[in-house]
């Protein structure tokens, strides 16, 4: 099970941390993942970072401004959400999943429900 917290209502130019806490088995082998998703649109991948933390990667309109962690003593990955955008708004979701390829492509084995962000103008 995935869990996301840290969302709310910020203005632009703000700042956030998401939180994904996770209670999956053998979560330190998993690479873990951020997507968004806004109403009409596919949900899409943001950042993720892999099973030991040494390698991550953004999406283009993200990198920069939002940095991942991982925690992999107490089992929570982090999303640090810097100069937010109206367009960064969505609900962001968290995912894993063993395989990184799987994980950027969204095809991944555990889904947090998500939590919503909105940036005002």
């Amino acid at each position: 099970q995935l869990v996301e917290s840290g969302g709310g209502l910020v203005r632009a130019g703000d700042s956030l941390r998401l939180s994904c806490e996770a209670s999956i088995p053998a979560f330190t082998d998993y690479n873990i993942g951020w997507f968004r998703q806004t109403p009409g649109k596919e949900r899409e991948f943001v950042a993720g970072i892999n099973w030991n933390g040494y390698h991550d990667h953004y999406e283009a309109s993200v990198k920069g401004r939002f940095f991942i962690s991982r925690d992999n003593v107490n089992y929570v990955v982090y999303l640090q959400m810097n100069s937010l955008k109206p367009d960064d708004t969505a609900i962001y979701y968290c995912a894993g999943d063993l395989n990184w390829g799987r994980l950027v492509a969204g095809l991944n084995e555990h889904w947090g429900q998500g939590t919503q962000v909105t940036v005002s103008p």
